[in-house]
C-alpha cells in the first residue's frame, strides 16, 4: 500500500511541483526558470477570470445543499409511496457518465430546437442560447452541477436523517412543535455532521470541475470551447490548467496552475474544518 501511494500519488505530486519551476522546450526537455511561472500567473489576466468563475460555480453548488436536504426529507417519509424507485431516479445522474449527461444537457439547451426553450415558449417566454450566451452559460452550466450532485449529496442526508431517534420528534410534537419548527430545531441541527461532510465533498469537487465545462463548451470540428464566446466565463482553474499544459504544451506553467488550485483546495478544507466547530453539533 504504501508503494503505491508513493508511485502512484507521492511521485506525480513532486514531479509537477518540479515542473512548475521549469519552461519545456518545443522539442521536449525542461529548463529551470524559478518561480517564473508563479510571477506569470500574477499577471496572467486569464487566471484572475478563470478564479473567479471558479468560486462562482463553487457557490452556487453549495446552494444546491438545502435543496438536497429537502429532497431527502420528503423522501424520508414513511407514508411515500414508491420512495425506493424516487432515490433511484435521483441517484441516476452521479453513476452517468459525464460525457453522457453533457450530451444530453447540450440538446436540452439548444437555443434553436432545445427542450428549456420549448417549455419556455410554451409559457409566452423567449429562451436564449443557454451554452454560449456569456451572461448565463455559467448559471446553465452551474445547474447541471446541481443536477448531477443531488443525487449524492440526498444519499448522505438520508443517512444522516435515518440516525436521528424518532423520539425527539414525538417529544417534540407533545411539546406542540409543529413540522416546521422540528425541522429546523430538530433535523437540521442533528444533520449539521452530514452537512459539513457533504459541504467539504462539494467544496473539493467544485474547485476541480472540469469536464462538464469541457464538454458543454465543445464546438463541432474544433477544439473545445475555440468557438465558444462564452468560454472565458466558463473557464474554470482546473480547465485553464488544461488548456495550458495540453493545448498550447506550455507545462510549467500548467504545473504552476495545477500547484495553485491544490493550495486553494487546501486552504478552503482547513478553512471549512476550522468553521465547523461553531455550528457542527455532534450528538
Amino acid at each position: 500500500m504504501t508503494i503505491g501511494l508513493a508511485v502512484f500519488y507521492l511521485w506525480p505530486i513532486a514531479q509537477t511541483f518540479y515542473y512548475s519551476f521549469t519552461k519545456s522546450g518545443p522539442f521536449g526537455g525542461h529548463a529551470w526558470t524559478g518561480t517564473a511561472n508563479y510571477r506569470a500567473l500574477i499577471h496572467e489576466p486569464s487566471v484572475g477570470q478563470a478564479l473567479a468563475n471558479t468560486f462562482l460555480y463553487t457557490a452556487i453548488q453549495l446552494a444546491g445543499i438545502p435543496l438536497a436536504i429537502l429532497v431527502a426529507a420528503l423522501l424520508n417519509q414513511r407514508g411515500l409511496r414508491g420512495r425506493s424507485v424516487y432515490r433511484t431516479l435521483y441517484f441516476l445522474p452521479v453513476v452517468t457518465m459525464p460525457v453522457a449527461v453533457a450530451m444530453l444537457w447540450r440538446w436540452m439547451y439548444n437555443g434553436d430546437y432545445g427542450l428549456v426553450n420549448y417549455l419556455l415558449s410554451t409559457v409566452g417566454v423567449h429562451g436564449t442560447y443557454w451554452a454560449s450566451n456569456p451572461s448565463v452559460a455559467m448559471y446553465a452550466l452551474a445547474a447541471i452541477g446541481i443536477w448531477i450532485s443531488l443525487g449524492y449529496n440526498m444519499v448522505i442526508f438520508l443517512a444522516g436523517l435515518q440516525g436521528i431517534p424518532a423520539d425527539y420528534y414525538e417529544a417534540a410534537a407533545i411539546d406542540g412543535a409543529g413540522p416546521a419548527r422540528s425541522f429546523f430545531r430538530i433535523t437540521v441541527p442533528l444533520l449539521s455532521p452530514s452537512i459539513f461532510f457533504a459541504t467539504v465533498l462539494t467544496v473539493i469537487n467544485s474547485l476541480q470541475m472540469f469536464d462538464l465545462a469541457y464538454m458543454m463548451m465543445a464546438t463541432p470540428g474544433s477544439n473545445a470551447g475555440a468557438a465558444n464566446p462564452a468560454l472565458p466565463r466558463v473557464r474554470t482553474v482546473s480547465y485553464l490548467f488544461y488548456q495550458k499544459a495540453f493545448v498550447e504544451h506550455d507545462l510549467g506553467f500548467g504545473a504552476a496552475i495545477a500547484f495553485v488550485l491544490l493550495a486553494l483546495i487546501l486552504v478552503m478544507t482547513l478553512i471549512q474544518f476550522r468553521l465547523q466547530k461553531r455550528w457542527v453539533h455532534y450528538a
